[in-house]
């Protein structure tokens, strides 16, 4: 039996439920034949943990540095001070970065991996390096684009740069070029391009199994609305989200019917506007037949999830990788797309450059953006349906053929 260490960053939930399809088909797959162990912290340590309730001595929480929260997003000037000293409950950089490669060290000594597979761990692919063993990096990131405002991040970018490189094999959880969404993040060098595959999206590829519609998807039957999704950890989560109703104060909303999903497991959050501001429950607002102009909720199945892509207009999103893959490859909707972070702005430019969507960074763009889009909408669907068919949404199939190939090696 071959033993393997999964290595998920836990920033965000891209690194998470990237790693978690591929598991699956791992498992699906290779199951029988493997010994998997867990790695990460904090909300996505607790997930594993409920995930895999018989596997809790496979599962370790190792604290692998990350950045401190701000209002929107990660905050540049706090996480750049803890660097050297104590911010927020978080222990300098410093101290960080070597209390958890050491912790990270033992667990290799102790566990002996045949093979390792680190989504967003750069020190896991280093500590591989240096023991020989075979390491998988899976990203769409290596040397981002730096916007004028952040050009004093380019160090520090070359550093992780050359880390993520010490890996045997650089996997790009994305469409080989000319459609590869995350092209402004890579900027790979020729002499690394050997080692680097584009296996696709992670996508979802399991077949709904569609039951009695809900009281949200009978409301919204036959409507024209839009989709706003709101993604991320908890601080880029409500950035976005007060992004969203800065737009919404704009006269132009007043009749523009919209869909809100918070990605937060909340009933409270669970409403229904009409466009005077009065607020229903969702099943009031079905019964009582309300002319609604928001709906907001907390979580959403995966059947309403699916009914809401297939008939929204467009979708508003903040840029993040996951969800443009899925919409963009999957839907074949148009974006407008508010970024938090430089890497979300690479990946909305690329799109806009496309044909695919338009970058909004204030409400008043929001705003022209959702006309455009409306006014241009058979240009936007051609060129949403032409990406489509490009698509590859098959990254954690194909890697899962490129573990079965290293593991098969190594027999």
């Amino acid at each position: 039996m071959k033993k393997i260490g999964e290595f998920i960053y836990p920033w965000g939930n891209g690194h998470y439920s990237r790693m978690m399809r591929l598991n699956d088909i791992l498992q699906e797959k290779l199951g029988n034949e493997l010994e998997t162990h867990y790695f990460s912290k904090g909300e996505i340590y607790e997930r594993l943990l409920k995930k895999f309730p018989s596997q809790k001595d496979k599962i370790h929480e190792v604290l692998m540095p990350t950045p401190i929260d701000g209002k929107f997003g990660p905050s540049v000037g706090l996480s750049m001070l803890n660097v050297l000293v104590p911010v927020s409950k978080n222990q300098p950089l410093v101290s960080q970065i070597s209390s958890y490669l050491k912790e990270e060290r033992k667990m290799y000594d102790q566990e002996k991996f045949d093979l390792v597979i680190n989504d967003g761990d750069m020190g896991s692919n280093v500590l591989a390096n240096n023991r020989g063993i075979t390491s998988i990096f899976v990203t769409n990131q290596f040397l981002p684009k730096l916007w004028k405002s952040r050009f004093y991040f380019y160090p520090s970018l070359v550093f992780v740069s050359k880390q993520i490189a010490k890996a045997s094999k650089i996997i790009v959880a994305d469409s080989p070029p000319p459609y590869t969404i995350c092209e402004y993040n890579l900027n790979f060098p020729d002499e690394l391009k050997e080692k680097v595959t584009y296996v696709g999206h992670f996508s979802n590829n399991k077949k709904i199994e569609r039951k009695e519609q809900t009281e949200l998807e009978l409301l919204i039957q036959n409507s024209n609305f839009g989709y706003w999704m709101r993604t991320g950890n908890m601080s880029t989560n409500d950035g976005t989200g007060e992004r969203y109703e800065d737009a919404f104060r704009e006269p132009e909303m007043k009749n523009e019917k919209r869909v809100i999903s918070h990605a937060r497991n909340d009933s409270t959050i669970d409403r229904v506007l009409d466009k005077y501001g009065e607020k229903y429950t969702i099943s009031e607002a079905l019964e009582k037949k309300i002319d609604w102009i928001q709906i907001d909720k907390g979580f959403l199945s995966e059947q309403e999830k699916d009914m809401v892509l297939n008939s929204c207009k467009y979708s508003v999103i903040n840029g993040s990788h996951t969800v443009m893959g899925e919409i963009l490859g999957k839907y074949a909707k148009p974006i407008i797309g508010i970024p938090i972070y430089d890497e979300h702005t690479n990946q909305i430019q690329w799109a806009q450059e496309k044909k695919l969507g338009i970058m909004a960074k204030n409400r008043k763009q929001t705003i022209n953006a959702i006309q455009n889009i409306k006014e241009n909408y058979s240009k936007f669907e051609e060129s949403t349906k032409e990406f489509s068919k490009n698509f590859d949404g098959n990254g954690a199939e194909n890697t899962t053929n490129i573990v079965s190939e290293i593991l098969e090696g190594k027999n």
